[in-house]
């Protein structure tokens, strides 16, 4: 984090100072038990918890400054050292558009840049973060989210990990609503904007696709004369978006046609006997290059694609984009990570997010690599689809009977759609199974699985499947470990 006395975050928030004006934090933390010495601790309100609660823990480990929406005292009556504000969300933004402008302004006055590049759509945001983060890294200094951070809360905790020295800043952004791309996008002003997708994840939320689609190109409006919009031109509905940015655009394409605009595109695509894709690389004005990647599933070429065309955009000749590429595996957790078990049993945990593209996705990756092998698919609940629900579960229940896996075992009343679709489709007896729990499906699982057996979960992430798939990926008999993970929106 930069440098900013408590003096000046009071300016910058229109807070109240009740602390030594002198105080300068060193980073930010909205969790007392990641508090540090010399901590900004901000008291937000939670779902299940108040911040303002744990203000005390926090200066128990170290915290120097509270930002807070109400004055908070100690056991003996005396004020925690603090800035009280209206809403600590909105005045973290504050503090993160104030920290960009800062460090743009550093470095322009050293003759250098700070690219700033948001990434959003449907799917694959975290994917595509992590691809383009591991190519820009390599060539300076660069600063992207951890885990799934990409809301009103993750921006700016992402943006106060960057520095003077920063080059490259990538922000991944969520939404839930119409105007929260466009408000993340006016704290942190990118040059360079990516949109991957416009899904059916979260329509019932949003109200329908097409508010998703308004959602999703408030980016490309976002950006300047001067950037570069990198759009996906196999979306129809993102293709259009080209009409509402006033910025270069650059597409993204992996179809055989010639694309109508400038776009870096996946030639000779194929996938080989691991699942992994492999195509030519075709960069503008730049010597074509193979990429063979590490990644699982034809459906991350869209995202190896788009982090190739933002990093062009950024300047990354295209020979150091493909060997950075072929190198890279899956960097988060719970995106199709594959284990393989000392029995000959496989695991593929793809249960972070799920949709009805991603969900489809999965199951032909899963098919494609089962030949020859017992196909399991594990799965749960895709939440938030509203008045499609239904209708998106039959349809991939249908699709797993259809994809010929030999198993399927749904987990969870929310899903019961899906279960009850394949049985419709024709399977039946112990090919189509359904359990309540997902302890019921543990112990289902922990008889059935034998030797040789290919295994996915796919489930929303707060149905807990990405869980389920951590315990069957242990090696039988041993004892699970917690794990942490993020929330991602949209």
């Amino acid at each position: 984090m930069i440098e900013l006395t408590a003096a000046e975050i009071a300016e910058i928030t229109n807070g109240r100072l009740l602390a030594d004006p002198d105080v300068t934090p060193g980073s930010v933390v909205t969790d007392s038990r990641e508090a540090v010495t010399g901590s900004l601790y901000v008291a937000k309100p939670g779902e299940s918890a108040d911040g303002h609660s744990f203000v005390g823990a926090a200066f128990g480990r170290g915290a120097v400054l509270a930002l807070t929406e109400r004055e908070i005292k100690d056991d003996a009556g005396r004020t925690y050292p603090s800035v009280v504000v209206a809403d600590a969300v909105l005045a973290m933004g504050a503090l993160a558009a104030e920290a960009v402008r800062r460090i743009r302004h550093h470095r322009e006055a050293a003759g250098e840049a700070l690219t700033v590049i948001g990434i959003t759509g449907s799917a694959g945001k975290t994917t595509t973060k992590d691809l383009l983060a591991g190519i820009l890294s390599a060539e300076a200094p660069t600063v992207a989210p951890q885990g799934s951070y990409n809301g009103e809360v993750g921006v700016p905790l992402t943006v106060f990990q960057a520095g003077f020295d920063t080059r490259f800043l990538v922000i991944e952004m969520g939404a839930t609503g119409i105007g929260h791309i466009r408000y993340l996008a006016d704290m942190v002003r990118p040059e360079i904007g990516v949109v991957l997708g416009v899904g059916t994840a979260h329509a019932g939320e949003f109200g329908g696709v097409e508010n998703i689609a308004a959602a999703k190109g408030e980016l490309a409006e976002a950006l300047p004369a001067e950037g570069t919009a990198v759009l996906n031109l196999d979306d129809l509905r993102v293709a259009p978006m080209a009409a509402r940015t006033q910025a270069t655009v650059l597409g993204f394409s992996s179809r055989d046609a010639e694309p109508d605009a400038p776009a870096v595109r996946a030639a000779n695509l194929d996938t080989n006997a691991s699942g992994n894709p492999e195509f030519d690389l075709e960069v503008p004005g730049e010597p074509t290059v193979r990429v063979t990647s590490k990644l699982i599933g034809e459906h991350h070429v869209a995202n190896l694609l788009a982090a190739a065309a933002a990093a062009h955009a950024a300047g990354v000749p295209a020979d150091r984009i493909g060997a950075s590429l072929s190198s890279q595996s899956a960097a988060s957790r719970w995106r199709m990570e594959r284990t393989e078990r000392p029995d000959g049993v496989t695991v593929i945990n793809d249960a972070y997010n799920a949709n009805p593209e991603s969900m489809r996705a999965a199951l032909r990756t899963l098919a494609d690599l089962g030949r020859g092998r017992r196909t399991w698919a594990v799965l749960g609940a895709m939440l938030e689809l509203g008045d499609d629900s239904i209708r998106e579960h039959t349809a991939v229940g249908t699709q797993v009977v259809r994809l010929n896996i030999s198993r399927l075992l749904v987990v969870g009343r929310e899903a019961r759609s899906l279960y009850v679709s394949a049985v419709q489709e024709g399977s039946w007896g112990d090919e189509c199974i359904f359990a309540e729990t997902v302890d019921e499906a543990y112990e289902l699982l922990q008889e059935q699985l034998e030797p040789g057996d290919l295994v996915l979960f796919k489930s929303s992430n707060s149905v807990g499947l990405r869980h389920l798939g951590d315990r069957i990926a242990l090696p039988p008999h041993a004892t699970p470990t917690s794990a942490n993970e993020g929330s991602e929106l949209l």
